[in-house]
């Protein structure tokens, strides 16, 4: 079974778009969608496009804050070590993306974080943890291993 027959969530993430035209696209996602949508970074947009949550990345508004805008909606929150997941998770948020585990054409320059970390995040967290990084259809048996609730990709779907 490929892995784009399995996602469970998709995630928005489109950086160079204006707000506008992100509003306009998460809109027509969220209506097309047969899994829940997150937006990257946007609460203002998660909320007009009625989308389930956001995922935000490390340094951007905290999840406390996110979580009083948001309310009930899912909350990720991207991060690069241990002590940032424990953060997030004691600050409310739903799920943390872990990563880059493998190095990663979409995150260059970033150093690997390896299965030995995804193992001791995914182990250390109440909360479910993504791999992100370098995951490949030969790797996601390596995630499940370390423990890891699942993966987030995007060459792998596209």
């Amino acid at each position: 079974m490929r892995a784009a027959s399995r996602a469970t969530i998709l995630q928005l993430r489109a950086p160079d778009l204006t707000a506008r035209e992100l509003e306009t696209n998460a809109i027509e996602l969220v209506a097309s969608s047969s899994v829940p949508v997150i937006i990257s970074s946007r609460c203002d947009i998660a909320l007009a496009a009625g989308a389930a949550g956001v995922n935000l990345p490390e340094r951007d508004i905290g999840v406390r804050d996110a979580r009083r805008l948001l309310g009930q909606k899912l909350i990720g929150r991207s991060v690069h070590s241990l002590e940032a997941a424990q953060q997030a998770e004691q600050d409310g948020a739903d799920f943390v993306i872990f990563g880059p585990v493998w190095e990663s054409e979409s995150h260059p320059g970033s150093d690997p974080a390896g299965l030995e970390a995804l193992t001791l995040v995914a182990h250390a967290l109440r909360i479910p943890v993504l791999a992100i990084g370098g995951v490949s259809e030969e790797r996601i048996g390596d995630c499940d291993a370390a423990g890891a609730a699942g993966f987030a990709a995007i060459r792998l779907f596209q």
